[in-house]
């Protein structure tokens, strides 16, 4: 068809749709029991969202829907595809999937101090919450040390070494 008979207004932009947490390709996506229930939540959430939506202006309600089947769509991805590790099946005196690790700073500007992170999956990583993603490469210097272990890392542009405090699930 002619661009002649298109009406501008017909003319939609693609709704953006924000990329979930990265997981590199060919990594299983493992999940903590917790991290799947928060998965399944969120799914309710979209789920709900989609169908007591409120917009009456046609072009409005149609990107809405969009945006919102968008992320429900990668989301049941993520799900279909999740692999929940439960961090008690573990083994408890070393550094795996859902573990909860202290560590000391053996050389650096921290020198010394302590820090406590828990390894869990991409979408429940969260730095503020003292959770990093089992992709992370402190969770993959870490992975499979015991407690005294040392570990060599790249932070801050910095190679430091590291050792494990304590390990608990």
């Amino acid at each position: 068809m002619s661009r002649g008979f298109v009406k501008e207004d017909d003319q939609e932009e693609a709704p953006f749709i924000p990329a979930r947490s990265v997981l590199p390709l060919g990594e299983i996506n493992y999940v903590t029991p917790f991290g799947y229930e928060k998965l399944i939540k969120e799914r309710g959430e979209l789920e709900h969202s989609i169908s007591t939506l409120e917009i009456d202006e046609d072009k409005e309600r149609r990107h809405t829907l969009a945006i919102l089947n968008g992320k429900l769509n990668l989301l049941i991805d993520r799900i279909s595809s999740a692999r929940i590790l439960d961090p008690k099946e573990q083994p408890q005196n070393e550094v795996r999937f859902g573990a909860l690790i202290s560590f000391k700073f053996l050389t650096g500007d921290q020198k010394g101090s302590v820090k406590e992170f828990q390894i869990v999956g991409v979408d429940e990583a969260n730095i503020k919450e003292n959770k990093i993603a089992f992709v992370a490469p402190l969770a993959k210097a870490l992975t499979g040390k015991k407690v005294e272990e040392k570990a060599e890392v790249f932070m801050a542009g910095k190679l430091q070494e590291l050792e494990i405090v304590t390990i608990k699930y």
